[in-house]
């Protein structure tokens, strides 16, 4: 796959790309994800002028995908296909105020950059299309309890709002069979 990051001033009318990562440029793909490996990928689409500056980015991206299972530690094959679309605006500046980023709903929309690297764009397309914490079909629900040396772990009960109302009935109704 040849580096391809067209210059969006330099580019006049509708664009066509394909771009069809290797064997090797898949394996460092799959390195730079953290999954154990990419079996297919390609990203086709267009690069479109809307207005005096802005451009709009149409894809399809094909993946297959394989991933650790987190309870597991199984291979997980997920196939992905997803119709892309971004927005390159022109007039659109970073957000640096958290309060005003939150505010930002389409996560279409992103600033024009002078350069639009389409390889870091299909990765970052893979990324978040990927399943966040992929699993086995029937694996069994796994519970982490870790605490520092000599204490006693806090449990998902334990942190339950009632957990501590039903500790004292428990413990009040043991209190009451002593008595009788």
């Amino acid at each position: 796959m040849e580096t391809n990051h067209p210059r969006l001033s330099d580019l006049k009318r509708k664009t066509d790309f394909d771009l069809v990562p290797n064997a090797t440029e898949r394996k460092g793909i799959a390195n730079r994800l953290g999954i154990s490996g990419v079996k297919k990928l390609t990203f086709k689409g267009y690069l479109i002028p809307t207005g005096k500056a802005d451009w709009e980015l149409h894809a399809l991206l094909g993946a297959t995908v394989v991933q650790s299972c987190v309870v597991t530690l199984d291979p997980i094959t997920t196939r992905i296909d997803e119709e892309i679309v971004r927005r390159y605006l022109a007039d659109l500046t970073e957000h640096t105020d958290e309060a005003e980023a939150e505010m930002l709903v389409d996560d279409t929309v992103e600033p024009l950059p002078q350069y639009l690297d389409l390889a870091l764009v299909m990765e970052e397309c893979v990324a978040l299309a990927m399943p966040a914490w992929p699993r086995v079909k029937d694996a069994d629900a796994v519970e982490i309890v870790v605490t520092e040396p000599g204490q006693t772990p806090m449990t998902d009960d334990d942190v339950k709002p009632f957990a501590a109302l039903k500790s004292l009935q428990e413990k009040l109704k043991n209190n009451g069979a002593d008595d009788a």
